[in-house]
């Protein structure tokens, strides 16, 4: 019995609900065929939010600001959808079904999307603007239908993050040190399929939209997402799956349910009074911070189910526990409020970034490069920071210091004070585009002055996104509870999301204040006539005030059971890989 007993895995089933065996299911191969399904999302998502706005604003003949809005508003409602993803598959339909639900969805939104740019009834007639003539904009039932096939991708997509990576680790037991080796190596080509699938959706996919078609470059998003399910699920008999074990949101709605109805009592003078059921070595010692939470644990008349001795009702009574569990994520919450304008200032360069470039001289040679490609700059300044922090900085810093580089705090600083510097060089740039606008006059199509200029702005900004993404996933894993790390992170991902929305409010508050009934302002239906220089510059004020604000609540916050600083290679190659939308 032993002997057999060492082949099952302890916390793990296979397909029909038997203790998983070990030498049948599970390890790399059916952790290989998850892996289709990330590089599909990523070319779809990506491929999808770089050049939407060239279609917007040349297709659709929406105006500049409303284009910007469109995207920001679908990329922020996709890493929202991360958090419904999570707690379906935490909650009640596990990850293998959430996964082959949320990609399916995903697959009949890039289908439509591909229809929906093919048909001419669903976009308006081509025409060319001019200052005495302007092109007539996509009507109602045309955005309709454009919406319905981006909110279905952005569904799926948000289906999809939260439980591919998750479900692949599944395939390996953490116990067993040659699978947990193989888990490292999971977490290394997962990474690599991320950065494989925005590269060729950025440079491949967005070259095919502007020379082949976007029903045909989506056509294939869709194609190879179907190809990619049908893989998925050929492995069905080879998975290892793992119980819900529910979702932490409820335990923090219990916590907040419980500390409210009990508003009006008075703490126990001594918190020894509170109650506790939590074996001793997982306990978490009482703190002073947030005592209005401590009421969820005062013991109360009919806390305790009829005929039920030691079984609580957990909406009326926590544990000690329980409530300094939620009291961690809540202090977390100053932290993630003061890094939201970082994706803010991310949105800018998928969106008047890219419009701006389709302005500008973008020969070589004979090659024309696609607006959109100009993200590729991005992925580069990424992976160029971040083999400069490993091989230098951080040997460098050690012998100086004796610390294995910066702190998950100090880097997300370093990553604020990057974006709101490419906010300002972004703003030098575009005063010298719109100079040379005027000079040649703002309707001409390309302008003498070349795209490269605008190179350091996704330079900078990609610089700070790999301190910043790093150093949030660090501090969000590490200061969180054991049992909330997935809720942490899902946390993080709002911080995304939330970025994207206040772009779009920012936008619209900009575009209302400065415009003008002839559709003129900083935010101009033409860029050509407007001033985002003057915006870029607003973005810019903004970085500086959220940083001084950042910085005190960095100095307020405390650490709670400080773990040593994960390294940046560990943060990319392993938890990053894990989590990253």
């Amino acid at each position: 019995m032993e002997g057999k007993m060492s082949w099952t895995v302890a916390d793990a089933v296979d397909y029909k609900g038997f203790p998983a065996d070990r030498s049948k299911t599970g390890g790399w191969v059916p952790a290989a065929l998850v892996l289709g399904i990330e590089i599909c999302e990523r070319l779809s998502t990506m491929g999808i939010a770089v050049n939407l706005v060239t279609y917007l604003v040349g297709v659709l003949h929406l105006p500049s600001s409303t284009s910007a809005n469109v995207v920001t508003d679908f990329m922020g409602t996709s890493f929202l959808l991360c958090l419904l993803g999570g707690f379906l598959a935490d909650s009640f339909l596990g990850r293998y079904k959430t996964i082959a639900i949320f990609a399916a969805i995903q697959t009949l939104g890039t289908g439509a999307l591909a229809i929906a740019t093919k048909l001419p009834q669903l976009r308006p007639p081509p025409c060319h603007a001019s200052a005495s003539h302007t092109c007539k904009p996509a009507n109602g039932f045309q955005m309709g239908i454009l919406y319905v096939a981006l909110y279905l991708i952005a569904l799926g997509t948000g289906g999809l993050k939260s439980s591919v990576s998750g479900f692949g680790t599944d395939q390996f037991d953490d116990k067993d040190e040659k699978e947990k080796a193989q888990m490292t190596y999971f977490f290394n080509r997962f990474f690599f399929f991320i950065s494989t699938g925005t590269l060729t959706a950025v440079t491949v996919l967005v070259y095919l939209q502007d020379e082949v078609g976007r029903s045909w470059s989506y056509g294939i998003c869709s194609v190879s997402m179907f190809v990619a399910i049908l893989i998925f699920l050929s492995g069905t008999k080879r998975y290892r799956y793992k119980k819900s074990i529910g979702s932490p949101i409820v335990q923090i709605f219990q916590v907040i349910v419980a500390a409210i109805n009990k508003r009006k009592m008075e703490l126990p003078y001594s918190v020894e009074l509170l109650y506790e059921d939590t074996p001793e070595a997982q306990r978490i010692h009482h703190t002073d911070q947030f005592q209005f939470l401590d009421r969820a644990a005062i013991v109360a008349e009919g806390d305790f189910e009829r005929n039920v001795v030691s079984a609580p009702n957990p909406w009326k009574l926590c544990s000690v526990t329980k409530v300094e569990e939620v009291k961690m994520m809540v202090g977390l919450l100053p932290v993630w409020a003061t890094t939201i304008i970082f994706w803010t200032t991310y949105a800018q360069m998928i969106t008047f970034s890219v419009e701006q470039a389709s302005t500008m001289e973008r020969s070589i040679g004979g090659f024309l490069i696609p607006a959109g490609s100009l993200t590729v700059f991005f992925v580069a300044a990424i992976l160029i920071t971040l083999a400069v922090y490993d091989r230098l900085i951080m040997p460098l810093w050690k012998k100086l210091k004796g610390k294995p580089g910066f702190t998950n705090l100090q880097r997300i600083a370093i990553g604020l004070v990057l974006s709101t510097l490419g906010m300002a060089v972004a703003a030098l740039a575009e005063k010298k585009r719109l100079a040379v606008a005027r000079t040649v006059g703002a309707t001409t199509t390309t302008l003498p002055i070349s795209v490269f200029m605008l190179i350091p702005q996704f330079f900078l900004v990609g610089a700070g996104e790999a301190f910043i993404y790093t150093g949030q996933l660090d501090f969000f894993i590490t200061q969180s509870p054991k049992g909330m790390k997935t809720m942490s992170t899902g946390l993080f991902l709002t911080t995304l999301s939330l970025g994207f929305f206040v772009s779009s409010f920012l936008v619209s508050v900009v575009k209302k204040v400065t415009g003008s009934n002839d559709g003129q302002g900083w935010l101009a239906d033409n860029i050509n006539h407007g001033r985002l220089d003057c915006f870029y510059g607003l973005l810019a004020v903004l970085g500086v005030i959220n940083f001084v604000l950042y910085l005190v609540c960095a100095v307020w916050y405390k650490p709670k059971n400080p773990k040593p600083a994960l390294q940046m290679e560990t943060i990319v190659n392993g938890s990053s890989a894990e989590n990253k939308c």
